[in-house]
């Protein structure tokens, strides 16, 4: 009795859990671009008031964006794999 009740109300979930899986996808895209671009901008600004200081500016950058991208994508996996597991 009560493992039907639990798999009936894992089966009605399972809609709440894509839909869970799909914002926790968006939100983690918009929230990589948004640190990315923030980067950046920031990164060019410095740039603009200490030319001499480019290359060091420009590999920090780089690997800030690095760092955050692959943040990003291992948490639309871990959403892609909740969407389709």
């Amino acid at each position: 009795m009560l493992l039907s009740v639990l798999l009936q109300a894992t089966a009605a979930a399972a809609g709440i859990s894509k839909l869970g899986a799909a914002l926790g996808a968006g939100l983690a895209v918009i929230g990589a671009g948004l640190g990315i671009g923030k980067i950046g901008g920031s990164a060019m600004e410095a740039i603009a008031r200490q030319p001499e200081a480019s290359g060091d500016i420009r590999m920090n950058m780089i690997i800030a964006a690095a760092l955050i991208e692959g943040v990003a994508l291992l948490a639309v996996v871990v959403c892609l794999l909740v969407f389709f597991l």
